[in-house]
């Protein structure tokens, strides 16, 4: 099925191999998407993945390009929207995934730590979501996901920066949504619990106990895949009925329920 068909999707944070990213823009792709995929580095494995998009997308009509952005710099994420939206001459979903991970006990964390974290994390979702508005509003709507955490909900050591920025991005989900529903432009959030990335896969290896302490809390006795995230972010996309706005979609397998 092709609900995408016509439909162009940003989606951040799209490099890493078996990454939420990765996985979320190949179920657009499978719905017809056109598609930019952005990350900040690791280009030769953004490319590979925009391959992998264009043998999957039904509609040869479709376009799937990619670029590379260092969000961390101020005006990366309006750079890029205006980029896009000049090559494209449209937006309809912009997928806030990329993010990076600040696990450090309090007390260690630096300035530099904690900026870099809040600037990748909530301030280019922040100013990409305001330079998208423009688009949406010419269009007359689109769809706006903040890839968020279960951290933000509840809380682990070393991560209280993450976590605050992570709890920050819900806020703003449902600030945005409040504003900007009536001119049919409808945010959402969606908080992950433990996903089976390659990073985390990476970690395991490392840290056997990680593995344990996870699993502890999963309910269903596994950590979640990428696939999964993606067709909660493919139905906030794609079918979703505008009265659902303004919501954090916690997918965890239970996490955050005891």
């Amino acid at each position: 099925m092709a609900e995408l068909t016509g439909k162009v999707a940003i989606v951040t944070g799209a490099s890493s191999r078996n990454g939420i990213g990765q996985a979320i823009a190949k179920r657009y792709a499978r719905a017809g998407a056109s598609l930019y995929l952005m990350a900040e580095g690791a280009e030769e494995q953004l490319r590979e993945n925009v391959l992998e998009c264009r043998q999957l997308n039904p509609d040869g009509n479709a376009r799937i390009e990619c670029g590379v952005h260092d969000l961390a710099q101020t005006g990366a994420a309006e750079a890029m929207i205006e980029s896009v939206a000049a090559s494209f001459g449209r937006i309809d979903i912009l997928v806030n995934n990329a993010g990076v991970r600040a696990r450090t006990k309090f007390g260690d964390f630096t300035r530099d730590d904690f900026n870099h974290a809040v600037q990748v994390n909530l301030a280019a979702p922040f100013f990409a979501s305001q330079a998208v508005l423009p688009v949406m509003r010419r269009q007359g709507g689109g769809r706006i996901i903040h890839i968020a955490s279960q951290m933000g909900v509840v809380t682990h050591e070393r991560r209280a920066v993450y976590g605050m920025t992570k709890a920050a991005l819900i806020h703003l989900a449902k600030a945005m949504a409040f504003e900007l529903a009536p001119e049919g432009i409808i945010v959402n959030a969606i908080s992950p619990g433990p996903v089976l990335t390659e990073y985390i896969a990476q970690e395991y290896g490392k840290h056997a106990e990680l593995r344990n302490d996870r699993n502890a809390y999963m309910r269903i006795n596994r950590l979640g895949r990428p696939d999964e995230i993606a067709e909660v972010a493919y139905f906030l996309a794609a079918s979703a009925p505008e009265l659902l706005l303004g919501q954090n979609l916690i997918v965890d397998g239970g996490y955050t329920i005891h």
